[in-house]
């Protein structure tokens, strides 16, 4: 799972290690006061693996305040 961390696939997916960072923790403080995960098996899964399968499975991502025909343009 840490690999997963390492991965530049994971960093270049989010737009770099400080926007990764921020949006993993958002989200593990989101779970932490009680939001469900949003995949499918997170059955024995820490809440830092859920975090990156969800990132991972496009379940979040960061909100950059952009729209999406805008982001395509940059």
């Amino acid at each position: 799972m840490i690999e997963e961390l390492k991965s530049t696939d994971l960093i270049n997916k989010v737009g770099g290690r400080f926007k990764l960072t921020a949006l993993i923790q958002k989200r593990l403080d989101e779970l932490v006061q009680g939001s469900r995960p949003l995949i499918e098996d997170s059955s024995g899964k820490t809440m830092l693996e859920i975090v990156v399968q969800e990132i991972l499975q496009d379940k979040i991502a960061v909100d950059d305040g952009l729209t999406a025909e805008n982001r395509e343009k940059k």
